[in-house]
């Protein structure tokens, strides 16, 4: 059993031409800079940057912000470069597969399933509960959720999730399209946010600008399980602000940049790939985190950071209602609801395209890997992926599970800064449309970035992600590493090497019976 065999790029590209299961290159660099934005501008921007400011960061969430943002450039890099040398769908599980080996490919293509699936699952839930702010907020007193036999049904989630996932069934253009204009509505929200936020500024609001840590005030088990994994590996006491709230905030406001490694995904989608990846995910990162700041900027100067703690669950609107502008809170409400409609769309397209990889493999079933002929989209599979987040978001308390999106995509980036090195030893000859600049030494930085952050991270999402993890590697050991075509073509290779191993042996063992039988004579 060789669990480090990989895969060669020019296997991968071979396969991604594969009658029946090849997608249509139709997505442009202003499609792909657009998806990227489309997929960070939402949950992110609207709530968790005013919770990483009320309960880790204070003022410094902007810090925070930065600190993300830096850890995310430096890991697209690295995807990018990825991207350009074997430009195919699947994303990071490609590229380990193609430098670390089977195991880490499954083991990392597995958590970009937790990544987008719980990220899909819980935006769809949020976006239903949204939707009924709206609707009270026009007068309409509509519920987010109906009870069928003791069970609460968020019907918003099954809504969006049905509507994209026909749209994404149709076509990657026509969603990309659709996409588009959401996001350009978006955008323009924010844009209001950040104007009429600035209006309200007190500076007084900035200071002290890096609040002084503080303990929580708990120390039972639960407390401990909701402290970062870091504290609770150095034996600090539960805590918050200070410094290491900064890098707690940033590991928290990291989920507003997870759309750039999904934007990845789509490189089997994109016309002329080596130009078009890297400008398109460099493009949309730099919106977005310039878009970040500002808010961010805008939010702790309209009120206390203190006063956002105060808050069950501090957002934007938060801030406006905190101010007397209960019109403004009324248009972010709508901002919220749209921003993330996008994501939702974004993030059903990458679990397809991770899935339809690792089918592609055998790692899964086969079958799902069938795209249709006419439409050149995973049919099947999308709808599959479509059925099981609507489900998980209308009817479980999914939730709970939001720390598991930033551990499974840093999981992710960490493997993708170190296969890079990888990369460039076994494949010199490789001389993709973009290198990371300065040799070895951003790679390694990422890696360690993302590492670091994953510490910060709190100690009952390490837990899950350890059970997550057993889970997949049962499934690996019990159907990916026996269906794998990899180790079809092994087994092959195996098989022909014995046979003419034999063949050699017979046919020595003919010639020792002659030499006998000359001999006798």
């Amino acid at each position: 059993m060789n669990l480090l065999r990989t895969k060669s790029i020019e296997q991968s590209i071979a396969d991604a031409d594969e009658p029946g299961r090849k997608l249509k290159r139709s997505l442009s660099t202003w499609d792909l800079m657009i998806m990227g934005v489309a997929v960070a501008v939402g949950a992110g921007i609207f709530s968790v940057g005013a919770k990483a400011a009320a309960n880790f960061s204070g003022p410094a969430v902007t810090v925070s912000f930065a600190v993300a943002a830096i850890t995310c450039a430096l890991a697209i890099m690295c995807y990018a470069e990825f991207a350009t040398a074997i430009p195919v769908a699947g994303s990071a599980y490609v590229f380990t597969y193609a430098t670390m080996g089977e195991l880490l490919a499954w083991i990392i293509g597995w958590n970009l399933i937790l990544e987008l699936f719980t990220a899909a699952a819980v935006i769809a839930k949020y976006w239903g509960i949204y939707l009924s702010k709206v609707f009270a907020l026009m007068g309409a007193d509509i519920p987010p959720a109906v009870s069928l036999g003791g069970v609460d049904l968020y019907w918003g989630a099954f809504l969006i999730v049905a509507v994209f996932t026909v749209l994404l069934v149709l076509g990657t253009k026509l969603s990309a399209r659709v996409g588009n204009i959401f996001t350009l509505i978006k955008i323009g929200v924010v844009l209001f946010v950040i104007v009429v936020g600035f209006t309200y500024v007190k500076f007084e609001n900035y200071a002290p600008f890096i609040p002084a840590a503080e303990p929580t005030g708990g120390t039972g088990a639960a407390d401990v399980l909701k402290q970062s994994f870091f504290g609770f590996l150095t034996g600090a006491a539960p805590a918050q602000y200070g410094t290491l709230g900064i890098f707690a905030g940033a590991a928290l406001v990291f989920f507003a940049f997870i759309g750039f490694d999904v934007v990845a995904t789509s490189a089997e989608e994109v016309k002329n790939p080596q130009k078009t990846l890297p400008r398109g995910i460099f493009g949309g990162l730099a919106l977005v985190t310039l878009l970040y700041i500002l808010v961010s900027l805008a939010l702790t100067g309209m009120v206390s950071y203190t006063q956002l703690a105060e808050a069950e669950n501090p957002t934007l609107t938060t801030a406006f209602e905190a101010v007397g502008d209960t019109s403004a809170a009324k248009i972010i409400a709508f901002g919220s609801l749209v921003g993330l409609t996008t994501v939702i769309m974004v993030l059903l397209m990458g679990l397809s395209r991770v899935v339809l990889a690792m089918s592609r493999d055998g790692l899964l079933p086969r079958a799902l890997s069938k795209t249709s002929e006419k439409r050149a989209t995973p049919v099947r599979l999308q709808v599959i992926c479509g059925a099981a987040v609507a489900l998980v978001a209308g009817l479980t308390n999914v939730d709970l599970l939001e720390e598991m999106i930033n551990i499974g995509t840093l999981s992710a980036f960490v493997v993708v800064s170190l296969g890079i090195l990888v990369l460039r030893k076994k494949r010199p000859d490789l001389k993709p449309a973009f290198r990371v600049p300065f040799g070895k030494v951003l790679p390694v930085v990422s890696a360690v970035l993302c590492l670091y952050l994953m510490t910060n991270l709190a100690v009952e999402t390490w837990i899950f992600f350890a059970i997550w993890l057993a889970i997949g590697l049962a499934i690996y050991f019990a159907y990916g590493q026996r269906h794998s075509r990899l180790n079809e073509r092994f087994g092959a290779a195996s098989s022909a090497v014995n046979g003419a191993a034999a063949a050699d042996s017979d046919a020595g063992q003919r010639d020792s019976d002659s030499e006998d039988e000359y001999s006798r004579a």
